[in-house]
């Protein structure tokens, strides 16, 4: 009887309506009522449920159903032509660091340098093919002066010797000594020869000097990504540079 009561009791009651929208308010849009939330709720938890069946539709993916020429192919002129990566270890680097380790590449680098100080120490690198001139300027208050003016008067030597940077005497010392070394022309271009197979040399061996540095950096490289810290690759490596990792700081005992 009293679930009955309570019916007939219930059925008598005022029926709830949700007030509209004050007419001060209008402006602000549409009141939302029950059954607008509803819809929106309705609308939301449909695409949550989507969202999650996709993600997990991927994660059951079977892995073998993707191989790498997906992404390392491209269409030109209707044919599949597969993208030929950047050599980022050139042979004899690979072969230096297969078969060599970091102690002996770099006691090969300490020995080319060593090598180069002796060679530019018996250069002293005159007149070496790319270094920028030298500038030697003149001032003077009249025009006159300028018209007038000559180079080698000014520095008291020979018109034969202005052009070089070194080992200029001047005429006095011409008159009181002897010119010593070679004079014949022959003779100087076979020294000039020899100075230049010189500064090739030295060319050769400053590249090599380089190409071993990068190469025990990339041993070096190799041996530190050996170690279980978590790490994120910065830049790519490439022939001329080892790649480049960030470390997480991990605080040591």
């Amino acid at each position: 009887m009293s679930a009955a009561f309570r019916k007939a009791a219930k059925s008598g009651q005022r029926q709830h309506r949700e007030r509209s929208q004050p007419a001060s308010r209008k402006k602000l849009g549409l009141l939302e009522k029950k059954q607008d939330y509803r819809l929106r709720a309705r609308d939301y938890h449909k695409k949550q449920n989507a969202l999650r069946a996709l993600q997990k539709k991927a994660l059951d993916k079977n892995p073998d159903e993707f191989y790498f020429k997906m992404i390392r192919t491209h269409l030109k002129d209707g044919v599949h032509v597969i993208k030929q990566p950047k050599d980022e270890v050139t042979p004899e680097q690979m072969k230096l660091m297969k078969t060599q380790d970091l102690k002996y590449v770099e006691m090969k680098r300490v020995a080319e340098a060593k090598k180069i100080e002796r060679l530019k120490s018996e250069l002293h690198l005159l007149d070496v093919e790319g270094k920028q001139p030298n500038k030697h300027v003149f001032f003077f208050d009249t025009k006159k002066e300028v018209q007038e003016f000559d180079i080698a008067t000014h520095l008291n030597t020979v018109p034969e010797l202005v052009d070089r940077v070194y080992n200029r005497p001047t005429i006095a010392t011409l008159q009181k000594e002897t010119v010593k070394g070679a004079t014949d022309p022959a003779h100087l271009k076979k020294l000039d020869q020899q100075r230049k197979n010189q500064y090739d040399l030295l060319k050769q061996r400053i590249e090599r000097e380089k190409s071993m540095f990068v190469i025990a950096q990339k041993i070096q490289t190799r041996k530190d990504l050996l170690d279980k810290t978590h790490k994120i690759k910065v830049k790519k490596e490439t022939t001329n540079s080892p790649a480049i990792y960030k470390f997480k700081f991990q605080r040591k005992r």
